[in-house]
């Protein structure tokens, strides 16, 4: 059991590590972070969202969209669509500096998603997902629950 918990855990780690290490690699030149990235994924290859929606999407705190989005439209890379209504429900927009930011960010998520599907067939795509999808589900249930 021990050693299927090291196992576990150094290798989901290891997987989020190198995820934080590609994304930070990736936007250097333009002095994003993560939350950023995430957002500028998002934005770019969805339609009208919102700051509710972005949380959700990224699964992350209202803080640190709050926090990233704050940063980007300081910077130029999207506006708030609407004054008229509360800031976390109107629609954010790229600027022409954001759908740059966005593309090159898709394009390398593309480059990754190609990369590391090669070792992959399709039908265990699909089985790593689920079972990936299973493990989270139980773990947010546990950690939720508080057990034992």
């Amino acid at each position: 059991m021990q050693e299927r918990f090291e196992t576990f855990t150094v290798l989901i780690n290891r997987i989020s590590r190198n995820i934080r290490k590609i994304k930070n690699q990736e936007m250097a030149d333009y002095n994003l972070r993560g939350a950023h990235v995430s957002c500028l994924y998002y934005l770019y290859t969805g339609d009208n969202m919102t700051a509710t929606d972005l949380c959700e999407r990224c699964e992350e705190d209202k803080a640190t969209i709050s926090r990233a989005l704050d940063y980007l439209e300081t910077n130029g890379y999207l506006v708030c669509e609407s004054k008229n209504t509360k800031r976390y429900k109107s629609p954010l927009v790229l600027t022409e500096k954001g759908r740059v930011a966005g593309e090159k960010i898709t394009e390398r998520v593309d480059r990754v998603l190609d990369a590391i599907g090669t070792s992959l067939t399709e039908e265990e795509r699909v089985a790593f997902y689920r079972c990936l999808a299973i493990i989270s589900d139980s773990l947010e249930a546990v950690s939720k629950n508080g057990e034992k």
